[in-house]
């Protein structure tokens, strides 16, 4: 007897907990949160993250002496010619983590997926331009290895050399745009063209185009056919396809926020960048500047002193720190230096200001190069003379405030002709202002061209021995966890400082 009551009551239990679990899994089925991801937000998460980073002010465009500032601490970089790892590894640490990382996973998740041919090859010809920023602007870097942390546990990436990456960059390139094809699935989601192929296709051909002038010095053959290539497949030309990075008061752009908050009084225009738009009459001065006259401190920098008259406009000189820019500032007759010239807050470096990457502007120029060089067909002159002009015109997409009226661009045009026997230097350093603000971009023009001939930063206490930087430095992270492949790349290219020279500028 009791043993029958024993198996009556397992008999229950079984009932009991087989009809528990009838349903069990739905319930506990959470149906609100997501078990996969469309890839192609993974790549509006690459592309909203390659806006660049705060260090670009601190360094590159403090470089090629377009901002700059007086201060020390957490601002000390190209203002001193010295090394300050925490601003050199910003760009580091956000195309790593946050823009390679997410191209490497949406190549790998794309391409198990029926239809989705487009979306990889988006995703390649960004993380070529990624990487391309990256080798750039460090020399040797992760690439093959870079970002399979998750996919592969490659915890440790080596460093390739430059010369092999940019090979497969081009390799990349060229692949993935002819792979597009707008017969297939558009991806509608993709935040930077709408999935619009030809665009897309633009922006692979303008990135060749950059890639090869960027080898112009190192090897000609090379730089020349990957050139004619990209002229070929046809170029981003008119504003409108411009590669350009949105901002809005939710996701700000990093160096609007950083000059609308904490160093809203700490950087301004450098008198070299100043100097050459004043110098010139060229409207682009007004676009973009403004001047607190009489300004005695930060919060005295206020609206009814502000001035966007180019005839006010003060650059501030290179070579000076918080101590020794008081009495150049008293020199010149100004009240302080909070009364140099700045970068307009309100406009082009305001919290919502776009961020442009890829231009018809630059892509006009560096074909008037190649034209000049005898590498394309086309007219230099009338390919720098559009190339300006872009430029002018895109001024109207930071603010109305610094839209340019097509007779002021005429007019400049007019007054400063294309000289052939000086095209390089013309070009060059119209493509300097072209990419005002894109400081990675300016500083490698900068250091592939030679141009514009700026004077060395006088600043006495620099860490470099020449006259300018020529790469920023390794992060710390890399030197603590990653320090057996750094060291091999440092053993192949050179010391991990501000001097060496990165492959294609030697």
């Amino acid at each position: 007897m009791k043993k029958l009551f024993q198996y009556s009551a397992i008999a229950v239990s079984l009932l009991f907990f087989s009809a528990c679990d009838n349903g069990f899994d739905e319930l506990n089925t959470n149906e609100t949160s997501p078990i996969s991801i469309n890839p192609a937000f993974l790549l509006n998460n690459a592309i909203i993250n390659t806006s660049f980073t705060t260090g670009t002010a601190i360094y590159e465009m403090g470089i090629v002496q377009q901002l700059i500032s007086p201060n020390s601490g957490v601002l000390t970089g190209a203002n001193y010619n010295q090394d300050n790892r925490n601003a050199t590894q910003t760009m580091w640490q956000r195309y790593y983590q946050s823009v390679i990382g997410n191209t490497r996973v949406v190549i790998s998740e794309a391409g198990q997926l029926p239809g989705r041919n487009n979306l990889i090859q988006m995703a390649r010809i960004w993380q070529a331009y990624a990487f391309m920023v990256m080798t750039d602007t460090y020399g040797d870097v992760p690439y093959s290895d870079a970002g399979k942390g998750f996919s592969d546990q490659v915890f440790l990436p080596k460093y390739d050399a430059q010369q092999a990456i940019y090979t497969d960059i081009i390799k990349e390139l060229t692949e993935a745009t002819a792979a597009l094809d707008g017969a297939q699935a558009i991806e509608t989601a993709d935040v930077m063209y709408a999935g619009n192929v030809d665009q897309w296709r633009k922006l692979g051909y303008s990135l060749l185009l950059r890639a090869g002038m960027r080898l112009s010095k190192i090897d000609q053959g090379t730089a020349q056919q990957t050139v004619q290539k990209a002229f070929q497949g046809g170029v981003i030309t008119a504003n409108a396809d411009n590669c350009v990075i949105r901002h809005d008061n939710n996701y700000q752009n990093a160096n609007g926020a950083m000059l609308n908050s904490t160093e809203a009084n700490n950087f301004y225009l450098a008198e070299p960048f100043v100097k050459f738009l004043k110098d010139n009459n060229d409207p682009r001065l007004k676009a973009i500047a403004v001047r607190y006259v009489g300004a005695k401190s930060g919060p005295e920098q206020k609206g009814d002193i502000a001035s966007t008259d180019p005839a006010d406009q003060i650059g501030m000189p290179m070579g000076n720190d918080n101590n020794t820019i008081a009495m150049v500032a008293a020199n010149l007759g100004l009240a302080s230096f909070y009364d140099f010239t700045q970068a307009d807050r309100t406009r082009v470096v305001s919290v919502a200001a776009p961020m442009f990457l890829v231009t018809a502007a630059q892509n006009q120029l560096l074909l008037a190069e190649a034209a000049n060089r005898g590498w394309i067909n086309g007219n230099a002159e009338t390919l720098y003379n559009a190339g300006v002009r872009a430029h002018m015109e895109q001024m109207a997409a930071y603010s109305a405030n610094s839209a340019i009226a097509s007779s002021d661009i005429d007019a400049y045009l007019s007054a400063n002709p294309f000289i052939a026997g000086k095209a390089l230097e013309q070009i060059n350093t119209q493509y300097w202002v072209a990419s005002f603000l894109n400081g990675p971009e300016a500083f490698a023009n900068f250091r592939r061209s030679g141009f514009p001939q700026l004077a060395p930063n006088p600043f006495p206490g620099k860490d470099i021995k020449g006259d300018f930087i020529h790469r920023l430095t390794y992060p710390n992270s890399e030197i603590s966890v990653n320090n057996d492949n750094l060291k091999a790349a440092v053993a192949r290219m050179g010391p991990d400082d501000l001097d060496t020279k990165v492959w294609w500028d030697k």
